[in-house]
């Protein structure tokens, strides 16, 4: 089905940004919303003046009134360095804004897919994570404000289906790279590769050993557009790469692609980071016939030569 009017929040983001080309690419007129807290018009630039997006500067704490046949809620920044930059704001936008959110989709009647994030699992006591873990989150830690937000977020969804019958849809991020991810958004593969061509010792906290999966760009989307035009479960179902990694392994990764020969140092861990992180897919298998295509070392040769871009234009 295409030639739907589809909303995006947080359009202009590494993920909305993306999101909304794929939209495009597939023949629906696009709505693209962003206050540009994190997100970057240099995302979407290639897309201004297509007659099928179109793009509104609005921050989704404040009512937005549009028509829309879809909503992908993707409003809220994403790295720890910035929900961290300004905690009561990212509290706001995954509470005050996901209420906005829905509320716009039950008058417009439009169906709701809402990114969630495998933070909600806090630093887990069961690995990998299925869905049905409650995770072990820290309310009052460093990052609450985005952990917490997004699961009251989730509560919201479900308490709006269960009071308005709104179709939703809830997917949680496991941790996704690729081209478009700020240099500078401290997350690790970020780092890892801006230091790596800036000559730079790659900073591994703590021991280097805590794991994370990492799940390519291209792969979230498709999971994204799956899961929002399927009808057998409003989820949450989890979408990342089951493929684990320490950081370490990660470090010798971006070296080894890039040329690198900087080495590696060590800085302690920061609190509440967490010991691992693994999605368990299986119902993103079953319900939507998706798993990652992309493994780790042609996704980061991707990511790299679009970091080169970058530096090389600066």
């Amino acid at each position: 089905m295409s030639g739907k009017t589809v909303l995006v929040t947080g359009g202009a983001g590494f993920l909305g940004s993306h999101l909304c080309d794929r939209l495009v690419e597939m023949g629906d007129d696009v709505i693209c919303v962003d206050n540009f807290f994190s997100g970057s018009k240099q995302n979407i630039k290639h897309l201004l003046g297509h007659p099928r997006f179109e793009l509104i500067r609005h921050d989704i704490v404040r009512p937005l009134f549009v028509e829309a046949e879809q909503i992908y809620n993707l409003a809220c920044p994403a790295s720890p360095k910035a929900y961290q930059y300004n905690p009561i704001k990212t509290i706001k936008t995954s509470t005050v804004g996901m209420v906005n959110v829905l509320g716009l989709a039950k008058r417009c009647g439009a169906r709701v897919l809402h990114t969630s994030t495998s933070e909600i699992y806090g630093d887990p006591e069961v690995h990998p994570q299925p869905e049905e873990y409650w995770g072990n989150v820290n309310p009052v830690g460093p990052r609450s404000c985005y952990d917490e937000g997004k699961r009251v977020a989730e509560s919201l969804c479900i308490n709006y289906h269960l009071a308005h019958q709104l179709e939703v849809r809830i997917v949680r991020i496991f941790n996704t790279y690729g081209p478009r991810m700020h240099p500078d958004d401290g997350r690790v593969v970020s780092n890892f590769i801006m230091q790596a061509l800036h000559g730079k010792p790659l900073t591994l906290y703590g021991d280097g050993l805590q794991t994370r999966s990492f799940c390519y760009v291209d792969d979230l989307i498709e999971g994204f557009i799956r899961m929002m035009n399927q009808t057998e479960t409003i989820g949450p179902v989890n979408l990342g790469n089951p493929g684990e990694f320490t950081m370490k392994q990660l470090a010798q990764a971006v070296l080894e692609i890039t040329g690198a020969t900087s080495g590696m140092t060590h800085e302690p861990l920061p609190q509440d980071d967490p010991k691992q992180r693994c999605p368990d897919i299986s119902k993103a298998e079953k319900y939507l016939n998706w798993r990652p295509e992309t493994n780790l070392h042609q996704g980061l040769q991707r990511t790299i030569e679009f970091y080169r871009h970058v530096s090389e234009a600066q």
